[in-house]
């Protein structure tokens, strides 16, 4: 029998109870891998050759898949994706919230347009392929599917601005999603909130929707509003796939703002109806009460019309910085605390020390009231500052998590485990916290059920058909856990701290993580949609 140490590595895990991923109880038994993919699951000690990979005492899993993330922007720079392997992670989905790497005809419009995700990318490549060939030669230790996104396609197309799509702009559109989709793109994304998406009419997204449908891919969707309209942000999402009949996917499903708690269920009800009436539709969440993204996604639409360079300019006019100023301050207790959304990072800059504090915090300090501060740092930081938002309710997260229509996503970006800033926990723990929190310590879910939502629930919305459960024939990413010591450690005031209690993880049959520490192993690879 030939065991290797490079591409794949042959291994018997033995002694572990085998969670398959579908739902079902776990069962005791060794899990054979051989070239790369799971030769067979079999009763306990039944002779097999090969290594063995102690499993006693812990669960072997299918590899998480992480369904909405945005490392497609930062797994260049930490191909080694330590905050995803040390949770279990094998597989991530990119490309989210409109948010691609390409199309790309010019670095600077495709870089201001992501803005926060995108300062340490060089987009020396114009289309998916060239992409993935820039990724692959990183060797990232895990794999990366992805998708194209709205935003790249419209700032392509029709730049930052403010206007509906004519007719040939839409086509040409279109003709970019066609051809990232050949390509082996897996899915269409919008980011609703994001301008230039933002500008876009319900009829453009349906269009482009249309053209995702017809190549198959999936349709996620950062819908157009999360706060005091979320119920219509959902039937518009409903809408635009009962007309392109797309696969919808509602991203990190939640509703931001006190005034607005509890309308996660009826979101929720809505999203059974419409399954029961034929439209294909899940969604995902993280297991928080913070979201984080750009401060510029607060702003008043019409402020990033042209993108950030119009913006610092009408910065820098009085009374259009007055007005900008009274409209962030209208939405103040209503959908936005000021107390609550908390610089996550700046930039170098004049107040970069006010990493970690609130708007309410900074406006103290400099004499100026929140919403004021709020443009003095974008002004002062070339309008690229991100944040960490309070804004949801524990209930809300607990009611969408244990709805069976619902993956664990994390919507993060940092792979690193070391750096500047305060960014969000959901990047290190999610999948541990759920684990961790959600089965081991508040009994929400079951362990094959929360095991479920995060492999072969969101294998099957990306078509990925050899992924996702842990039987014969599929691809050996594999994670093998402690179910009594899983445990995110990362939180809000000290975020740079890795999940514990994963034991061992396998990529395509080679281990990146044993025994709890990382092998330097990079096996992974962006994945293709086949067909």
């Amino acid at each position: 029998m030939r065991h290797t140490t490079g591409e794949t590595d042959d291994v018997v895990i033995t002694g572990g109870e085998v969670l398959d991923g579908t739902g079902a109880p776990a069962r005791r038994a060794d899990v054979v891998v051989r070239e790369g993919r799971v030769q067979d699951v079999v009763p306990p000690g039944k002779t097999h050759e090969g290594p063995e990979l102690d499993a006693t005492g812990l669960v072997v899993a299918p590899g998480f898949i992480d369904l909405h993330s945005h490392a497609d922007f930062t797994v260049q720079e930490h191909p080694a994706a330590d905050t995803a392997v040390y949770q279990g992670v094998t597989t991530l989905l990119g490309g989210n919230c409109g948010f691609s790497p390409f199309p790309v005809a010019a670095a600077e419009e495709l870089r201001g347009a992501a803005g926060f995700l995108a300062s340490g990318v060089d987009f020396q490549w114009t289309d998916l392929d060239g992409y993935a060939r820039a990724v692959d030669l990183e060797r990232p230790a895990i794999n990366l599917a992805t998708q194209v996104g709205h935003q790249a396609l419209r700032t392509l197309v029709m730049g930052p601005d403010e206007r509906p799509a004519t007719d040939d702009e839409l086509a040409a559109m279109r003709s970019l999603l066609a051809a990232a989709a050949e390509q082996g793109a897996f899915g269409f994304s919008t980011g609703l909130i994001y301008a230039p998406g933002s500008y876009a009419s319900s009829g453009e997204v349906a269009a482009l929707a249309a053209e995702a449908a017809r190549h198959g891919l999936l349709y996620s969707t950062h819908m157009r509003n999360e706060s005091d309209e979320l119920l219509a942000a959902v039937d518009e999402a409903l809408d635009t796939a009962r007309r392109s009949g797309v696969r919808l996917e509602i991203s990190h499903l939640k509703a931001m703002g006190p005034a607005n708690h509890g309308t996660v269920r009826e979101a929720l009800a809505k999203i059974e109806a419409a399954r029961a009436g034929g439209v294909d539709v899940t969604a995902d969440v993280y297991p928080y009460t913070a979201s984080s993204t750009t401060l510029t996604s607060r702003l008043p639409g019409w402020a990033m019309d042209g993108g950030a360079a119009r913006l610092l300019e009408r910065l820098m006019e009085r009374s259009t910085r007055d007005r900008i100023a009274a409209e962030l301050r209208a939405r103040f207790g209503r959908d936005i605390d000021p107390a609550g959304v908390v610089v996550a990072e700046l930039p170098d800059g004049p107040y970069s020390r006010f990493t970690g504090r609130s708007l309410t915090e900074i406006g103290d300090e400099t004499g100026l009231d929140p919403a004021e501060a709020a443009l003095e740092l974008l002004a002062a930081h070339n309008a690229t500052v991100s944040i960490v938002n309070h804004a949801m309710s524990a209930a809300d997260v607990a009611a969408v998590l244990a709805h069976p229509l619902v993956s664990v996503a994390s919507d993060g970006w940092t792979l690193a485990p070391s750096g500047e800033g305060r960014p969000h926990p959901r990047s290190f723990g999610t999948f541990a916290r759920v684990l961790g929190r959600y089965v081991r310590e508040d009994r929400l879910l079951t362990l094959p059920e929360a095991v479920r939502k995060m492999t072969s629930l969101p294998a099957a919305r990306l078509g990925l058909a050899d992924r996702g459960e842990l039987r014969a024939g599929r691809v050996a990413d594999i994670a093998v856990f402690d179910p009594a010591a899983v445990a995110d450690t990362s939180d809000f005031a000290d975020p740079w701290r890795l999940a514990t209690g994963v034991r061992h993880v396998l990529v395509r049959g080679v281990p990146v993580l044993r025994d709890g520490t990382a092998t330097g192993a990079r096996p992974g690879r962006v994945l293709r949609r086949a067909g």
